[in-house]
C-alpha cells in the first residue's frame, strides 16, 4: 500500500469515526430547541413581582423567567399601562437600565438608548429591546416572554 493510500484510509476512517458524534450533538441541539418551542408555544404567563413593590421601586426586573429576563415598568405617557421588555441590550448584550427621569432605557455598554417602548433611540443598537405582554392579576404582575 502506497502512503497516499493509506493516508486516505487514516482520513476516511477518522472522518467517519466523527461523524456519529457530530450529528448526536446536532440532533441534541435541535430537540432542546423544539422541546424549549413547545414549552413556550402556550402562552403561559410569569409573575415577575407585585404591583406594590412596582410602586415602591419604579420598575421590577426578574431574571429568573423561563425565557430570561423581564423589566416592568409604568408607561410614562399612560400612567394605567405597564410595559415590559427583555432588558439585554440587542447590540452587546448588556443589561439596559430604565432611567425614569430621562424616560429612556440606557445600555451602560455602548451608551445604546431605547424609548420606553424599547424602540432604538441612540445608536450603536440597530434593533428594538424586545417587548413582552404584560397583565396584572389582583396585586401579581404577570409577564408572557414567548
Amino acid at each position: 500500500m502506497k502512503r497516499r493510500e493509506f493516508t486516505s484510509f487514516v482520513g476516511v476512517g477518522v472522518g467517519m469515526s466523527i461523524l456519529p458524534t457530530a450529528l448526536t450533538a446536532c440532533d441534541a441541539q435541535t430537540k432542546n430547541k423544539a422541546t424549549a418551542e413547545i414549552a413556550t408555544s402556550g402562552g403561559s404567563f410569569e409573575e415577575v413581582g407585585s404591583v406594590s413593590e412596582l410602586e415602591q421601586t419604579g420598575q421590577i426586573l426578574n431574571e429568573e423567567l423561563a425565557n430570561g429576563a423581564a423589566l416592568v415598568i409604568k408607561d410614562p405617557i399612560n400612567a394605567d399601562k405597564l410595559i415590559a421588555v427583555n432588558p439585554t441590550c440587542p447590540h452587546a448584550g448588556c443589561a439596559v437600565t430604565w432611567e425614569s427621569d430621562q424616560q429612556k432605557f440606557l445600555c451602560p455598554c455602548h451608551d445604546s438608548e431605547f424609548s420606553s417602548s424599547g424602540e432604538v433611540l441612540e445608536a450603536p443598537a440597530t434593533e428594538p429591546l424586545t417587548r413582552y405582554e404584560v397583565k396584572v392579576e389582583g396585586d401579581s404582575i404577570l409577564v408572557k416572554t414567548t
